[in-house]
């Protein structure tokens, strides 16, 4: 399954979720942070840039699946910093375990979870370099790179897509606000519309959730492309 370069710019919404209009978010050049009703308001806004981009995400997830059930059995790998480290590990474990069906495991690496490799690029190499080389030794063709980033001007992330592109890895990211660079240089992108960090990492939580649920109804849908659980699964 292959994705046209750059459709992001086709799916980012331009109008806010309904009712979003009902209170007015604060910019942050106004104020340093969001509390209570301001926060659940940029939230609420934010999601109707996410709401206009679900085919995006079940189209990942049907890719993700092509990829990692496919006859190469393909892997996934992820990456991100801060908080979006976080969340790349939060998505391979979900894949490597399971998110709600039962099913096989799936080849994904997190990126920003070996800490001994993490250090030794760090120490040896421009900081540029810090997925970038990891994603040339794990990644072979036709495999898949997630990158997460809140602005999408991570250097380090940009690097990475781009060695991905090169070694023939198809790059997916989840970025802020459009245009970036990161976006610009991914095969697919994500971007939710808003100026608050907190608000686009609270969106690409819930935009994991639905790529890891548009991948199991692509593996396990009839015929199931997996064979069904040899063991019991604890509740």
């Amino acid at each position: 399954m292959s994705i046209p370069p750059h459709s992001f710019r086709e799916n980012v919404a331009q109008d806010p979720a309904p009712g979003a209009g009902a209170r007015d978010v604060p910019a942050p050049d106004t104020c340093t942070h969001l509390t209570g009703a301001d926060h659940v308001a940029s939230l609420t806004a934010a999601l109707g840039s996410l709401n206009a981009q679900l085919p995006a995400l079940d189209r990942w997830g049907r890719l993700v699946a092509d990829t990692l059930c496919g006859e190469n059995r393909g892997r996934l790998l992820a990456a991100g910093n801060g908080g979006s480290a976080a969340q790349a590990q939060h998505l391979t474990a979900e894949l490597v375990g399971r998110y709600r069906a039962d099913r096989p495991p799936f080849s994904a690496i997190c990126l920003t979870a070996e800490t001994s490799s993490l250090t030794a690029i760090a120490n040896d190499y421009p900081a540029d370099e810090l997925f970038a080389r990891q994603v040339e030794a794990h990644g072979r063709p036709g495999d898949v790179l997630v990158l997460l980033s809140t602005s999408g001007r991570s250097p380090n992330a940009v690097a990475a897509a781009r060695r991905a592109r090169e070694c023939g890895i198809t790059v997916l990211a989840m970025t802020g606000p459009a245009p970036n660079p990161l976006a610009a240089v991914a095969d697919d992108a994500v971007c939710i519309d808003s100026p608050w960090t907190a608000t686009v990492q609270e969106c690409h939580l819930v935009a994991l959730h639905l790529l890891c649920a548009a991948f199991d109804e692509a593996v396990l849908a009839e015929p199931a492309r997996v064979p069904g659980p040899s063991f019991q699964v604890a509740e």
